[in-house]
């Protein structure tokens, strides 16, 4: 079947009702995704998507061994600021270092923390990544444009040395997700090398993982066609997953399926605790009446599972609205936050006791990163930009613990994105 053909069925379907589409919500501030014109020519990879005989070579991890260009406590958001949609590179106070502009609105990052070194990709179906300099000896930045039949989720990883970028793609016209390669050639451009499946559909945040070597997939689930922005094509026939794919022969390790009734539930984003446990956040896609789980946890070997919200799950899951936007893990790597800009809501967990330890409301709060000294940095669609800790037995387990809030800085017309980065 044509691209053409295909485009034609989808609306065929879509038209008689018979696919059961739905909505996705759009956090923080309604735009209109600007579809940008997609490269032209032939792509290159390894077998178009099949696995190769050989695969990339990557160097083991030093995941430890160093520090970022920038030292502690520097950040990355992509916001809109007036008109002008940008990165802006920040220190924990909320001062600006750095802004790098960028054609429409952003997402997330890959970051390359030994060469001080970034790409920040648009928002989904985005069509664009911007690769920039921590420092601000960078020229201007070249785009990197997505592949003909290929979209950007927003995320991506570099491997440990910083020669390979991975980002979570879609296949638009195949219906499945890929993992796109690049290898910066060191004259300011990115070659698209190969790509490898993800085993599922919708690919969302990608992490890498404790060896360096393994990424994990959130496997969204949902099918999506840029020709009808985020109508859901399958949603009665959704099957989110985590998959452990090996970046360097992109062969599937592991994978776990969210388990029944909740198979509209798509895991959207990832965040590792201390003890090398991948935490997940969902966003449902069944009806709104439904309260399903919302975040849990998963290690290797071992089924995938549900943290505990506390004594009521059904009155306790409430808050979030089925919906997480983002997680991040603190330093101690015992404390997860889960933010709900829809839900309005920050949760907060010990990753110990996968157990909620408590929770507290946050206008439109979203963007959220482990703060130097504990506690997380968490940024709002209005403008908002503020700390939060927790104190007492229940940042560790016990009695709930006391929460507090410190602004830190507030701009009206600014507004965050849904994501924020420490390097």
């Amino acid at each position: 079947m044509s691209t053409i053909e295909r485009r034609l069925f989808l609306k065929r379907m879509l038209g008689a009702g018979l696919w059961g589409g739905s909505l996705v919500w759009a956090p923080a501030y309604a735009r209109t995704v600007s579809l940008g014109a997609v490269a032209q020519g032939q792509r290159q990879g390894y077998g178009q998507g099949q696995e190769p005989a050989s695969g990339l070579e990557l160097p083991p991890s030093d995941l430890g061994g160093a520090k970022s260009a920038l030292g502690d406590g520097m950040y990355l958001a992509a916001r809109r600021r007036g008109v002008q949609h940008e990165i802006a590179v920040f220190d924990a106070s909320g001062q600006a270092v750095k802004t790098v502009p960028i054609p429409d609105r952003g997402h997330s990052f890959a970051i390359d923390a030994n060469r001080g070194r970034v790409v920040a990709f648009g928002r989904q179906p985005g069509y664009f990544a911007v690769p920039f300099t921590l420092d601000d000896n960078d020229s201007p930045p070249t785009e990197i444009t997505s592949a003909p039949g290929r979209h950007f989720f927003g995320h991506g990883v570099f491997s440990p040395d910083g020669d390979v970028l991975a980002a979570t793609e879609n296949d638009y016209d195949g219906g499945r997700g890929v993992i796109g390669l690049y290898q910066p050639n060191g004259q300011g451009q990115w070659p698209r090398v190969g790509e490898w499946s993800t085993h599922g559909i919708g690919p969302h945040e990608m992490i890498l993982m404790p060896d360096g070597r393994t990424v994990c997939v959130a496997n969204g689930g949902l099918l999506t066609h840029p020709d009808y922005g985020k109508l859901i094509l399958n949603r009665d026939s959704m099957q989110p997953s985590l998959a452990y794919i090996d970046l360097q022969t992109g062969k599937l390790l592991e994978q776990v399926f969210v388990p029944q009734p909740w198979q509209q539930l798509s895991i959207r984003h990832l965040a590792l605790d201390g003890n090398g446990v991948v935490w997940f956040g969902g966003q449902y896609a069944g009806p709104a009446t439904h309260t399903p789980p919302l975040v849990g946890y998963h290690q290797r070997g071992q089924a995938l599972s549900f943290a505990n919200p506390g004594s009521s799950a059904s009155g306790h899951w409430r808050p979030l609205n089925n919906y997480v936007g983002s997680l991040a893990c603190d330093e101690s790597g015992r404390l997860i936050a889960t933010t709900s800009p829809v839900g309005g809501v920050a949760m907060f967990w010990d990753a110990t006791k996968r157990t909620a330890v408590g929770a507290t409301p946050l206008f439109d709060g979203c963007g959220v990163a482990q703060a130097p000294g504990g506690g997380f940095l968490i940024s709002s669609g209005a403008g908002q930009l503020c700390h939060v800790s927790l104190a007492g037995p229940g940042q560790v387990g016990g009695a709930s613990p006391s929460i507090n809030i410190r602004s830190i800085s507030s701009d009206a017309d600014v507004s965050w994105d849904n994501h924020m980065r420490r390097v």
